[in-house]
Protein backbone atom coordinates (compact mmCIF):
# COMPACT_ATOMS: atom_id res chain seq x y z
CA UNK A 1 0.00 0.00 0.00
CA UNK A 2 1.49 3.29 -1.11
CA UNK A 3 0.16 7.19 -0.04
CA UNK A 4 1.15 10.56 -0.21
CA UNK A 5 1.97 12.71 2.55
CA UNK A 6 4.56 15.61 3.91
CA UNK A 7 7.23 15.41 5.66
CA UNK A 8 6.53 16.95 9.10
CA UNK A 9 9.88 15.97 10.87
CA UNK A 10 13.13 14.69 10.15
CA UNK A 11 15.34 13.49 13.48
CA UNK A 12 18.82 10.69 12.96
CA UNK A 13 17.79 9.49 9.65
CA UNK A 14 13.91 8.96 11.02
CA UNK A 15 11.08 10.67 8.76
CA UNK A 16 7.68 11.79 10.04
CA UNK A 17 5.27 11.90 7.08
CA UNK A 18 1.71 13.39 7.75
CA UNK A 19 -0.62 11.60 5.39
CA UNK A 20 -4.09 12.27 4.57
CA UNK A 21 -6.52 9.18 4.87
CA UNK A 22 -9.91 8.12 4.37
CA UNK A 23 -9.94 7.84 7.99
CA UNK A 24 -8.34 11.02 8.66
CA UNK A 25 -4.79 12.56 9.07
CA UNK A 26 -1.97 9.77 10.19
CA UNK A 27 1.52 10.42 10.93
CA UNK A 28 4.07 7.77 9.61
CA UNK A 29 7.78 7.00 10.51
CA UNK A 30 9.63 6.43 7.84
CA UNK A 31 13.00 5.74 6.27
CA UNK A 32 13.92 7.12 3.31
CA UNK A 33 15.43 4.50 0.89
CA UNK A 34 19.06 4.09 -0.25
CA UNK A 35 18.05 5.38 -4.01
CA UNK A 36 18.02 8.62 -2.79
CA UNK A 37 21.52 8.84 -0.93
CA UNK A 38 23.01 7.44 -4.36
CA UNK A 39 21.67 9.73 -5.99
CA UNK A 40 22.67 12.32 -3.46
CA UNK A 41 19.30 13.52 -2.88
CA UNK A 42 18.23 14.26 0.97
CA UNK A 43 14.67 14.02 2.23
CA UNK A 44 13.50 17.69 3.72
CA UNK A 45 10.62 18.72 6.24
CA UNK A 46 8.24 20.32 4.03
CA UNK A 47 8.95 17.44 1.16
CA UNK A 48 6.05 16.25 -0.41
CA UNK A 49 6.79 12.31 -1.21
CA UNK A 50 5.44 8.75 -1.91
CA UNK A 51 5.16 6.21 0.95
CA UNK A 52 5.11 2.72 0.88
CA UNK A 53 3.15 1.29 4.35
CA UNK A 54 5.52 -1.19 5.74
CA UNK A 55 3.57 -1.86 9.23
CA UNK A 56 -0.03 -0.35 9.76
CA UNK A 57 -0.31 -0.77 12.99
CA UNK A 58 3.00 0.42 14.19
CA UNK A 59 2.59 3.32 11.25
CA UNK A 60 6.04 2.57 9.67
CA UNK A 61 6.76 3.22 5.99
CA UNK A 62 9.12 3.69 3.52
CA UNK A 63 9.89 6.67 1.45
CA UNK A 64 9.92 5.82 -2.35
CA UNK A 65 9.83 8.86 -3.82
CA UNK A 66 10.37 12.91 -3.61
CA UNK A 67 8.27 15.32 -5.20
CA UNK A 68 9.80 18.12 -7.24
CA UNK A 69 10.27 21.02 -5.08
CA UNK A 70 9.22 24.73 -5.62
CA UNK A 71 11.52 25.55 -3.51
CA UNK A 72 15.03 24.55 -1.31
CA UNK A 73 16.77 26.22 1.84
CA UNK A 74 20.00 25.62 2.92
CA UNK A 75 19.60 27.30 6.49
CA UNK A 76 16.97 26.38 7.51
CA UNK A 77 17.21 23.42 5.67
CA UNK A 78 13.14 23.21 4.69
CA UNK A 79 11.53 22.73 1.43
CA UNK A 80 8.49 24.26 -0.58
CA UNK A 81 8.04 27.15 1.42
CA UNK A 82 6.41 30.58 -0.05
CA UNK A 83 7.28 32.65 3.40
CA UNK A 84 9.40 33.48 6.16
CA UNK A 85 8.60 34.98 9.32
CA UNK A 86 12.29 35.90 11.02
CA UNK A 87 11.77 36.50 14.95
CA UNK A 88 13.68 39.38 17.08
CA UNK A 89 13.36 40.40 20.23
CA UNK A 90 12.86 44.80 20.32
CA UNK A 91 14.53 44.69 23.51
CA UNK A 92 16.42 42.02 25.50
CA UNK A 93 18.43 41.09 24.22
CA UNK A 94 19.23 44.24 21.67
CA UNK A 95 18.44 43.06 17.68
CA UNK A 96 21.52 42.01 15.95
CA UNK A 97 20.40 43.65 12.79
CA UNK A 98 23.57 42.80 10.95
CA UNK A 99 22.21 38.95 11.24
CA UNK A 100 18.74 40.36 10.53
CA UNK A 101 20.10 41.80 7.26
CA UNK A 102 21.94 38.49 6.59
CA UNK A 103 18.58 36.86 6.94
CA UNK A 104 16.76 39.00 4.70
CA UNK A 105 19.40 38.87 1.94
CA UNK A 106 19.71 34.78 2.44
CA UNK A 107 15.23 35.30 1.60
CA UNK A 108 15.71 37.32 -0.99
CA UNK A 109 18.13 35.21 -2.78
CA UNK A 110 15.27 32.95 -3.12
CA UNK A 111 12.55 35.46 -4.03
CA UNK A 112 10.66 34.39 -0.98
CA UNK A 113 9.35 37.16 1.01
CA UNK A 114 9.82 38.04 4.59
CA UNK A 115 7.39 39.01 7.88
CA UNK A 116 9.99 41.16 10.50
CA UNK A 117 8.66 40.36 13.93
CA UNK A 118 9.95 42.32 16.86
CA UNK A 119 8.33 40.37 19.67
CA UNK A 120 8.92 41.94 23.05
CA UNK A 121 7.03 45.13 22.52
CA UNK A 122 5.96 45.51 26.00
CA UNK A 123 10.28 45.67 26.98
CA UNK A 124 11.21 48.00 24.31
CA UNK A 125 10.47 51.96 24.37
CA UNK A 126 8.78 53.83 21.82
CA UNK A 127 11.53 55.67 21.16
CA UNK A 128 13.70 52.12 20.08
CA UNK A 129 9.96 51.31 18.32
CA UNK A 130 9.94 53.81 15.91
CA UNK A 131 13.45 53.49 15.25
CA UNK A 132 13.42 49.97 14.29
CA UNK A 133 10.37 50.72 12.10
CA UNK A 134 12.09 53.61 10.48
CA UNK A 135 15.32 51.15 9.37
CA UNK A 136 13.08 48.77 7.38
CA UNK A 137 9.83 50.95 6.04
CA UNK A 138 12.24 50.97 2.82
CA UNK A 139 12.49 47.36 2.03
CA UNK A 140 9.52 44.88 1.02
CA UNK A 141 9.36 43.18 4.22
CA UNK A 142 6.17 43.70 6.25
CA UNK A 143 7.26 44.60 9.93
CA UNK A 144 5.20 43.78 12.86
CA UNK A 145 5.87 44.58 16.42
CA UNK A 146 4.06 41.92 18.93
CA UNK A 147 4.22 41.01 22.56
CA UNK A 148 4.07 37.29 22.51
CA UNK A 149 3.74 37.35 26.51
CA UNK A 150 0.57 39.45 26.66
CA UNK A 151 -0.73 38.47 23.13
CA UNK A 152 -0.63 41.84 21.90
CA UNK A 153 -0.13 41.64 17.71
CA UNK A 154 -0.67 37.85 17.44
CA UNK A 155 -4.30 38.37 15.57
CA UNK A 156 -2.42 40.35 12.61
CA UNK A 157 0.24 37.84 12.42
CA UNK A 158 -2.12 34.92 12.10
CA UNK A 159 -4.05 36.65 9.30
CA UNK A 160 -0.40 37.12 7.35
CA UNK A 161 0.15 33.14 8.15
CA UNK A 162 -2.88 32.00 6.51
CA UNK A 163 -2.95 30.41 2.96
CA UNK A 164 1.10 30.10 3.11
CA UNK A 165 3.53 27.94 4.05
CA UNK A 166 5.72 30.02 6.00
CA UNK A 167 9.53 28.66 7.52
CA UNK A 168 10.18 30.66 11.58
CA UNK A 169 13.78 31.74 11.94
CA UNK A 170 15.09 34.00 14.39
CA UNK A 171 18.26 33.88 17.07
CA UNK A 172 17.66 32.51 20.44
CA UNK A 173 16.12 34.14 23.44
CA UNK A 174 13.88 36.00 21.46
CA UNK A 175 10.47 34.54 22.71
CA UNK A 176 10.20 32.49 19.22
CA UNK A 177 8.77 29.32 21.30
CA UNK A 178 6.55 31.05 22.75
CA UNK A 179 5.17 32.75 20.13
CA UNK A 180 4.62 29.45 18.13
CA UNK A 181 2.88 28.32 21.17
CA UNK A 182 0.27 31.14 20.59
CA UNK A 183 0.26 30.35 16.52
CA UNK A 184 -0.01 26.46 17.12
CA UNK A 185 -1.93 25.74 20.63
CA UNK A 186 -1.10 22.28 19.50
CA UNK A 187 2.14 22.40 18.90
CA UNK A 188 3.45 20.00 22.23
CA UNK A 189 0.50 17.72 21.35
CA UNK A 190 2.04 16.89 17.83
CA UNK A 191 5.23 17.08 18.97
CA UNK A 192 4.16 14.57 21.38
CA UNK A 193 3.07 12.44 19.40
CA UNK A 194 6.11 12.18 17.62
CA UNK A 195 8.25 12.19 21.16
CA UNK A 196 6.91 8.96 21.92
CA UNK A 197 8.43 7.43 19.11
CA UNK A 198 12.29 8.39 19.49
CA UNK A 199 11.54 8.73 23.14
CA UNK A 200 11.72 12.52 23.72
CA UNK A 201 10.18 14.28 26.54
CA UNK A 202 10.60 17.83 25.91
CA UNK A 203 9.55 20.00 23.63
CA UNK A 204 13.11 21.93 22.24
CA UNK A 205 13.83 23.40 19.00
CA UNK A 206 16.55 21.21 17.50
CA UNK A 207 15.16 20.52 14.52
CA UNK A 208 13.24 21.52 11.92
CA UNK A 209 9.24 20.81 12.02
CA UNK A 210 6.20 21.73 10.04
CA UNK A 211 2.80 22.30 11.76
CA UNK A 212 -0.86 22.81 9.82
CA UNK A 213 -2.21 25.49 11.01
CA UNK A 214 -5.31 25.84 8.49
CA UNK A 215 -6.56 24.97 5.07
CA UNK A 216 -3.28 25.04 2.84
CA UNK A 217 -1.54 26.76 5.99
CA UNK A 218 1.98 25.57 7.74
CA UNK A 219 4.15 26.67 9.58
CA UNK A 220 7.82 25.72 10.10
CA UNK A 221 9.46 25.89 13.73
CA UNK A 222 13.63 25.98 12.89
CA UNK A 223 16.59 26.01 15.69
CA UNK A 224 17.39 29.53 16.41
CA UNK A 225 20.80 30.77 15.16
CA UNK A 226 23.62 33.05 16.38
CA UNK A 227 25.26 33.35 12.53
CA UNK A 228 24.63 33.31 9.12
CA UNK A 229 26.94 32.88 6.44
CA UNK A 230 25.90 34.34 2.19
CA UNK A 231 26.88 31.49 0.66
CA UNK A 232 26.88 31.78 -3.15
CA UNK A 233 26.29 35.66 -3.48
CA UNK A 234 29.24 38.13 -4.96
CA UNK A 235 29.90 40.65 -3.21
CA UNK A 236 28.66 42.46 -6.92
CA UNK A 237 25.08 41.00 -6.47
CA UNK A 238 24.90 42.29 -2.95
CA UNK A 239 23.28 45.38 -3.63
CA UNK A 240 20.42 43.79 -5.63
CA UNK A 241 19.14 42.37 -2.55
CA UNK A 242 19.00 45.39 -0.68
CA UNK A 243 15.32 46.61 -1.93
CA UNK A 244 15.45 49.89 -1.17
CA UNK A 245 18.70 50.58 -3.84
CA UNK A 246 16.49 48.88 -6.53
CA UNK A 247 14.40 52.24 -7.76
CA UNK A 248 18.17 53.69 -7.83
CA UNK A 249 19.95 51.28 -10.09
CA UNK A 250 20.33 53.09 -13.51
CA UNK A 251 21.10 56.83 -12.15
CA UNK A 252 24.19 56.93 -10.63
CA UNK A 253 26.69 58.51 -12.94
CA UNK A 254 28.63 55.05 -13.52
CA UNK A 255 27.10 51.70 -14.72
CA UNK A 256 27.28 49.33 -12.28
CA UNK A 257 27.82 51.29 -9.18
CA UNK A 258 28.31 49.33 -6.39
CA UNK A 259 27.13 52.26 -4.11
CA UNK A 260 30.48 52.63 -1.80
CA UNK A 261 33.26 54.77 -3.22
CA UNK A 262 31.83 56.12 -6.29
CA UNK A 263 31.17 59.70 -7.09
CA UNK A 264 28.02 60.58 -8.24
CA UNK A 265 26.22 57.68 -6.48
CA UNK A 266 22.03 57.92 -6.36
CA UNK A 267 22.12 55.81 -3.31
CA UNK A 268 24.49 57.68 -1.45
CA UNK A 269 22.47 60.41 -2.19
CA UNK A 270 19.48 59.36 -0.82
CA UNK A 271 20.78 57.98 2.72
CA UNK A 272 22.31 61.32 3.22
CA UNK A 273 18.66 62.76 2.08
CA UNK A 274 16.94 60.14 4.63
CA UNK A 275 15.72 58.77 1.96
CA UNK A 276 17.06 55.36 2.71
CA UNK A 277 18.19 54.54 6.43
CA UNK A 278 21.56 54.56 6.65
CA UNK A 279 21.63 51.86 9.13
CA UNK A 280 20.66 49.72 6.21
CA UNK A 281 23.34 51.44 4.12
CA UNK A 282 25.61 50.82 6.81
CA UNK A 283 25.03 47.08 7.16
CA UNK A 284 24.85 47.21 3.48
CA UNK A 285 28.78 48.13 3.35
CA UNK A 286 29.79 46.01 6.14
CA UNK A 287 28.32 43.10 4.42
CA UNK A 288 30.06 44.00 1.23
CA UNK A 289 33.47 44.54 2.68
CA UNK A 290 32.61 40.64 4.36
CA UNK A 291 32.27 39.31 1.21
CA UNK A 292 35.35 40.98 -0.25
CA UNK A 293 37.57 39.52 2.61
CA UNK A 294 36.39 36.03 1.96
CA UNK A 295 37.08 36.19 -1.71
CA UNK A 296 40.49 37.22 -1.22
CA UNK A 297 41.02 34.66 0.92
CA UNK A 298 39.70 31.90 -1.25
CA UNK A 299 42.00 32.93 -3.90
CA UNK A 300 45.22 34.12 -1.97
Amino acid sequence: MELEGKIVKGIAGFYYVNCLTETGEKLYECRAKGIFRNQGRKPLVGDEVEIKILDQEKKEGSIVSLFPRSCELIRPAVANVDQALVVFAAARPKPNLSLLDRFLVMMDQQSIDTIICFNKKDEASDKEIQRLSDIYSGCKSRVLFVSAKYQEGTEKLEEWLLGHTTTVAGPSGVGKSTLINLLVPDACMQTGAISQKIDRGRHTTRHSELFRIGEDSYLFDTPGFSSLELAGLSKEDLRHSFPEFREHEGRCRFQGCLHLMEPGCSVKEAVEESRISRERYESYALLFQGLQEKEKRRYS
